[in-house]
């Protein structure tokens, strides 16, 4: 999965906007982004980067983050969808 499947299977699965950012930083939102050395997933609350994971392919950083915002929509939502295995 690329970044583009995931921003596509997100809306698929009816997951609000004000969430995720995909490309880039946002507040208050799960973020996903190509660095230096890779890919990063992290939550961005105001001007800080909360548990930053780094990977060094697009694919492993996109599934990472399709289970946080899985997570993420369980909790607030009580909605989800199955968990890859």
């Amino acid at each position: 999965m690329n970044a583009q499947e995931l921003k596509s299977y997100l809306e698929e699965h009816l997951v609000p906007s004000k969430l995720y950012k995909i490309g880039g930083s946002h507040k208050n939102r799960i973020c996903l982004d190509k660095t230096e050395n890779g890919w990063a997933v992290w939550f961005q609350d105001k001007k800080d980067r909360i548990g930053v994971l780094n990977f060094v392919d697009e694919a492993s950083a996109c599934n990472r983050m399709k289970d946080e915002v899985r997570k993420l929509m369980e909790q607030l939502y009580g909605l989800t969808w199955a968990a890859a295995k």
